[in-house]
């Protein structure tokens, strides 16, 4: 059985007990849950801050921890399944439960509620927090959290909000993002990045990567049949069309997340990465 590392948790010394039988591994652990404590985590294939990341974890996510060595964490994410190494300083209990979920592109962290105090962070769409009170000053609403830092409060919604029901809306609040190879955040994405965290936030489950996308999201079309909503896959790149003319995606050429004209697109592209490999509508 061939097995995805992206996806499976698995070496020579050790394995997630699920894969027992399946893999040769000398130990098999079930995994203990913990949960990311910094606004954003970079996830690697190999425990070496010199290699690029393959994915990013966002405050307040859980993950299933198989191994703790040498100020590293081999985890599966439990909300894709990915597999690999983060710093374990971005890792803590999991403690109560979050309760709200960050909505726009990003927003601040401030010490207090209030505005006029320097932030203390930027956390991501996506990010998930708990809520432990309120309060209003001068006519501004924040949220505060359990360690005594504060949100503005419209910039959160309770968890398990669903944002409109399109992803492509979502997709373009992104508009500008620098481009970041492995990036999943408002800080930086890259274009299969875009896609998850833009169909999350509508509460639709998607893979992680361009070559998973490619695979099981959705159904195969044609591309005579494109509307808004729908992917277009190149050998390493997917974009969302916004319109039967225009895509929008996270993209090396700009070096953020941009929207381009298709047919210009097809062209610019092809000289690297040849023609487009295939087109898939999501289960909108």
């Amino acid at each position: 059985m061939i097995l995805d590392r992206r996806l499976h948790a698995f070496r020579p010394d050790l394995a997630e007990l699920e894969l027992k039988g399946k893999v040769e591994a000398s130990h098999f652990v079930e995994g203990t849950t913990a949960r990311v404590v910094v606004p954003v985590a970079g996830l690697r294939p190999h425990p070496d801050l010199s290699i690029g990341i393959d994915t990013q974890l966002l405050l307040g996510e859980d993950v299933s921890v198989f191994e703790r060595k040498d100020g590293w964490c081999w985890v599966k994410a439990h909300s894709d399944g990915y597999v690999g190494y983060l710093n374990e300083a971005a890792l803590g209990d999991t403690g109560e439960v979050p309760t709200h979920i960050v909505v726009p592109q990003r927003t601040l962290l401030y010490p207090e509620p209030e505005l006029r105090k320097p932030h203390v962070g930027v956390l991501s769409m996506g990010s998930r927090i708990r809520v432990s009170a309120e309060a209003e000053v001068r006519g501004n609403r924040y949220v505060v959290l359990e360690d005594g830092t504060a949100i503005y409060a419209t910039h959160v919604k309770p968890l398990g909000y669903n944002d409109g029901g399109d992803y492509v809306d979502v997709a373009a609040r992104f508009m500008e993002t620098p481009y970041l190879w492995g990036g999943r955040s408002g800080l930086g994405i890259d274009c299969s990045g875009l896609v998850q965290l833009s169909m999350r936030m509508t509460g639709r489950p998607a893979p992680r990567d361009t070559d998973m996308q490619a695979k099981g999201l959705g159904q195969p079309i044609e591309r005579e049949k494109l509307v808004r909503g729908d992917l277009v896959f190149w050998k390493g790149h997917v974009a969302i069309m916004e319109d039967p003319d225009t895509i929008i995606h996270a993209n090396g050429h700009t070096m953020t997340v941009a929207r381009e004209n298709f047919v210009d697109a097809v062209k610019r592209i092809g000289w690297l990465y040849e023609q487009p490999t295939g087109y898939r509508r999501p289960q909108l």
